[in-house]
């Protein structure tokens, strides 16, 4: 396996401690940030009243806690659908794959897609991606992006701290990396769920908040119809899709979806791409210094959740 040194600097990607992404606290943040100042100096100056500043603290958590949601937008920037495709792209569905890459679903969703001239973007896992090395570079070779979804997918990381939230993004960028050539820019929590503390974390590791439009929750139900109703309600271009490239218990419902959702697009004029190509980004990322912009422009409001 080649070190994750020699790819990066000739594909002109550079790790995330070089990479920018513009940051600053959205409103709640920063008004949360505020109250929480004002509590400790209530308690500071005044402690018999520190009953009120634990209680106004916790009302702003249970506020903050709705912007957990995956595709609210209250924490900060949160891309749930293109509204402006890059030029040449208005006629493009954007298609993402979580929880990959599987041995024994992700070649045949290759295939698929290959099939119908589609391109996706694969949110991967990067102790997958380590152990399967070979399928990230197939993913790259047949057209598609690969970006980052977490190094083991833990289901509590919402509500790890700051610094075990950019290790664990740290980890998958550098396996991604190293199994590929190519550094992710984009980053999807897993189940979709974010920290408020999140985008300051992806600041640093130089890398955008994605979620959807819509998804077929594929990987825990059990009736092809339904998940792919569930996609093509309302379906419009620039709408990200969310699917999974792995089979978790019984068939792998992608594979039974895919070929109608790709001829459904197509029977409406449009086609399946990945999301650097429906923003019109280079494949290879960022170059060093180059300041990457949030591109979160406000979510459509015909979209399902």
């Amino acid at each position: 396996m080649t070190s994750p040194a020699a790819p990066l600097e000739e594909d002109g990607i550079v790790p995330d401690a070089r990479r920018l992404v513009a940051w600053s606290p959205a409103p709640a943040v920063r008004a949360s940030i505020w109250l929480h100042a004002a509590a400790l100096g209530i308690v500071v100056t005044e402690p018999a009243g520190w009953p009120g500043a634990a209680g106004l603290v916790a009302a702003n958590h249970a506020v903050l806690a709705c912007g957990m949601r995956p595709r609210s937008a209250m924490l900060g920037c949160n891309l749930t659908r293109v509204a402006r495709p890059a030029p040449g792209a208005s006629d493009l569905v954007v298609l993402t794959f979580d929880d990959g890459p599987d041995p024994a679903v992700t070649p045949r969703v290759l295939d698929l897609l290959d099939r119908h001239g589609a391109k996706a973007s694969f949110f991967v896992i990067g102790q997958r991606a380590a152990r399967q090395p070979h399928l990230l570079r197939e993913i790259v070779a047949r057209g598609h992006s690969v970006e980052n979804h977490t190094h083991r997918h833990p289901l509590s990381f919402a509500a790890w701290p700051p610094g075990a939230m950019l290790r664990e993004i740290r980890r998958a960028q550098e396996a991604i990396a190293e199994a590929c050539g190519h550094a992710p820019q984009y980053f999807r929590a897993p189940a979709g769920l974010r920290s408020p503390l999140l985008d300051p974390v992806l600041a640093i590791a130089g890398l955008r908040l994605i979620s959807w439009t819509r998804r077929g929750y594929d990987a825990v139900s059990s009736c092809p119809d339904r998940v792919y109703r569930r996609m093509t309600r309302n379906l419009g271009a620039g709408d990200i899709l969310l699917l999974h490239d792995r089979a978790t218990v019984g068939p792998c419902m992608a594979l039974q979806v895919l070929p109608r959702l790709l001829a459904r697009l197509a029977a409406d004029g449009l086609s399946a791409a990945s999301l650097r190509m429906v923003l019109g980004e280079s494949p290879r990322g960022a170059t060093a210094g180059q300041a990457i912009a949030p591109a979160c422009p406000p979510p459509a409001a015909h979209a399902s959740r």
